[in-house]
């Protein structure tokens, strides 16, 4: 098959299927994965695709995710966000280190935290202010503030974390997928989220099911290396991955 035809291909199944791993690509097209992935450097440089951790994503599912600001993100599956949230909370034990990303899922989280006898941190600016004002012992880690996520992110963020060994860190996600792992939009958000799986004994994240099988353009994080809370997992063959709690099941 000529290089423009493997082109056209792959970018046909990313329009049905809004995003694929290198080995389906092989296997489909009946080519190699070193070739599959110089093909998909060559459209992400031509910005016909999103390149990933390995696959790739369309452009359409991605701009359609980044116009998904802070403000309304928080009034999506708000149910979901606060059963995730009020079990989350459960996890927090006296003498705890604690790390909390910035996120719309983590803000409400911290709505249903009461453990007062451990010590948070957070690169998010709303929520050291919620974590303040309930009381708590609260950090806010240095950094560049990025407007739209109202997040603490960059080289500050990254040197400040380094300091710290958490004993539970809980995240946010974008994107979930069994291949492409925990994902996001911004590259130094992820650097952070990435940092701060890297200094904690354990990692939660937290995510409604709306975000499982769906692939951002950055990859934060392997799906074995944290545990998912979420509130129903439709498709089982993550909890082989990793420990997944389903709080409505």
């Amino acid at each position: 098959m000529l290089t423009q035809e493997r082109h056209n291909a792959i970018l046909q199944l990313l329009n049905e299927k809004s995003s694929i791993t290198v080995a389906e690509l092989s296997e489909y097209l009946n080519t190699s994965e070193s070739t599959i992935r110089r093909d998909l450097n060559s459209l992400d440089n031509l910005g016909k695709l999103h390149k990933v951790f390995g696959g790739a994503t369309s452009i359409r599912q991605n701009t359609i995710e980044d116009v998904n600001t802070m403000n309304l993100k928080s009034k999506l599956n708000i149910k979901e966000k606060n059963i995730i949230g009020k079990y989350a909370a459960t996890a927090i034990n006296n003498n705890d280190f604690i790390y909390i990303d910035a996120g719309t899922t983590t803000s409400i989280f911290i709505d249903y935290i009461e453990n007062k006898n451990a010590t948070y941190f957070t690169n998010g600016v709303v929520h050291a202010k919620k974590l303040a004002q309930k009381g708590f012992k609260v950090y806010v880690i240095g950094g560049q503030l990025k407007l739209s996520t109202e997040a603490l992110i960059g080289t500050e963020s990254l040197t400040s974390l380094k300091k710290y060994n958490f004993t539970k860190c809980f995240l946010g996600t974008n994107g979930i997928d069994k291949t492409a792992g925990f994902t996001t939009i911004d590259i130094e958000e992820a650097l952070v989220k990435t940092e701060a799986i890297k200094k904690s004994y354990v990692s939660f994240i937290l995510a409604d099911h709306t975000k499982f099988d769906k692939v951002l353009p950055v990859t934060f994080g392997e799906i074995s290396k944290s545990c998912i809370i979420t509130d129903k997992l439709t498709n089982k063959e993550y909890s082989e991955l990793t420990a997944v709690k389903e709080v409505l099941s």
